[in-house]
């Protein structure tokens, strides 16, 4: 029997018989017929179907499938829709119950970087001022603490002029051997006498030749330390050796009444600058005050007292003295 014979309409039931009166429905799947006039279509809408191309008929049922999944479809989409709606809502009600219960964030620190740089920032700047500052003070108490010490070491008179000690840390000076014994005070004598080495004019050659002058005097004259009691620079400061207190070494026999002031240099020919002879005079005068040399003192040159010795002589060094008061 050929396939003509069992065709059946979709809609009346009966039998197509005649190709050109019945219509296939397009789902590929169904393949179901039905009589052209039991489409409910109309006579042009039937003439289009046969005209325009990848235009087809569908029958019912398939209709009815596909109307019926569109309507699942927008169902779901429409519950997807009402879900992410909700979960918005709930993520909104979460949003502003941490807003509220978070603590008010603070402002960025530098509002032209991000935040945690401007922190590293402000971190930074406000260490270095504090160092700063801490270097400040540390600097105002050391000036402080040299202007005390420099004005216990000095005495200012008309011109200018001041007496100013070097102390013995000042031009590196190395302990003694030993206890030095104490000078007993007043001394009614002063001795004063070359170094017979190179003279000096600044600070730093003096140190030098002070230096190397307590080698010499510890290393090769086995003494317990420099020798003399002050050394006296051609720059006008005054270099503490053993001090006021203290007795000197200079010379055999006289050391334990005496006090001595050497002048760095040798001074055969050449005389003592005016710088040295006036702050010579003020070491006098600051000894007879703080009671370390009596008011009646006398000055005199140690090639006076062992004119035998050439290590004394200087005698452009003592000519100075000539017109001094307490000159011997």
């Amino acid at each position: 029997m050929s396939r003509n014979a069992l065709e059946i309409c979709l809609k009346c039931h009966e039998l197509i018989v005649d190709n050109s009166s019945r219509i296939e429905c397009d789902n590929g799947s169904c393949g179901r017929f039905c009589h052209r006039k039991c489409t409910e279509l109309t006579d042009d809408q039937l003439k289009v179907l046969d005209s325009v191309p990848n235009l087809r008929w569908k029958c019912d049922m398939c209709l009815g499938k596909m109307e019926t999944g569109a309507k699942m479809s927008q169902w779901l989409e429409n519950s997807l829709r009402e879900h992410e709606k909700r979960l918005e809502i709930l993520e909104q009600g979460l949003e502003k119950r941490s807003k509220l219960d978070d603590s008010p964030q603070t402002p960025p620190l530098c509002p032209f970087l991000p935040n945690t740089i401007g922190r590293k920032a402000v971190t930074i700047t406000v260490l270095f001022v504090l160092l700063t500052l801490m270097l400040g003070v540390v600097l105002a108490t050391t000036t402080n603490l040299f202007d005390k010490t420099l004005n216990q070491n000095q005495d200012n008179i008309g011109g200018g002029l001041i007496l100013r000690f070097v102390e013995r840390q000042q031009w590196l000076a190395q302990p003694p051997q030993k206890k030095i014994p104490d000078l007993e005070q007043p001394v009614k004598l002063v001795i004063v006498l070359p170094t017979n080495s190179d003279d000096c004019t600044t600070q730093a050659q003096c140190v030098f030749r002070v230096r190397l002058r307590q080698s010499f005097d510890i290393e090769s004259v086995q003494e317990d330390d420099i020798v003399f009691n002050f050394l006296i620079g051609g720059d006008g400061n005054v270099y503490v050796g053993r001090g006021w207190d203290q007795v000197g070494a200079h010379m055999a026999g006289y050391n334990s009444k005496s006090l001595s002031l050497a002048y760095i240099g040798s001074f055969q020919t050449r005389k003592p600058s005016d710088k040295q002879l006036s702050v010579t005079r003020l070491l006098l005068q600051r000894g007879v005050k703080l009671g370390k040399i009596a008011p009646n003192y006398r000055l005199t040159a140690a090639s006076k007292l062992e004119p035998t010795l050439t290590q004394y002589k200087a005698d452009a060094l003592y000519q100075s003295f000539g017109n001094w008061t307490h000159w011997s």
